[in-house]
């Protein structure tokens, strides 16, 4: 009886959760200066791709990080691959900006997330680019930053001139 009971806390003990992510106490603090956090997080992840820096865009995301990108017809999962995803676009493409229209941020705990419109335009593969879209991204703030779990991109049509 004594090593079963031995054995069954051995059992029980590894199936414990044993991330090894930081755990925070809940977020406190003025709401607009969170939103603010959230929002230059944001800005900060296009900025480094406007300036082709994928190892500074790199940053921000978290290593569960998961897209649905506008064109995709998988889901995209990982650090990684979204990161080698944008190294590679970075490659081919240059003058690229991108503009955050109506965004709208909800906090909850260390998790947020933002709701926007987008617009962006640039020159890939030598040729120009515009698109236009909305989007969800969520955040979750471990170690005192804001880092990028997951995207979801909707292009919108195009509209006439």
């Amino acid at each position: 009886m004594k090593t079963f009971s031995i054995l069954l806390f051995f059992i029980l003990t590894s199936c414990s959760n044993s991330s090894t992510e930081t755990k925070e106490a809940p977020i406190s603090g003025d709401k607009s200066v969170l939103e603010q956090e959230i929002k230059a997080t944001l800005t900060e992840m296009w900025d480094a791709i406007e300036k082709g820096d994928a190892d500074r865009y790199s940053d921000y995301i978290h290593p569960h990080f998961t897209q649905f990108g506008e064109m995709d017809s998988v889901l995209r999962v990982g650090k990684e691959a979204e990161v080698n995803a944008i190294r590679e676009f970075v490659s081919r493409a240059k003058d690229i900006h991108t503009e955050m229209i109506d965004p709208r941020v909800t906090i909850n705990g260390n998790t947020a997330w933002v709701i926007y419109y987008w617009s962006d335009a640039g020159i890939n593969r030598g040729k120009p680019f515009a698109s236009r879209g909305k989007s969800t991204r969520i955040f979750v703030r471990e170690n005192n930053k804001w880092l990028c779990i997951h995207g979801h991109y909707t292009l919108l049509p195009v509209q006439p001139n």
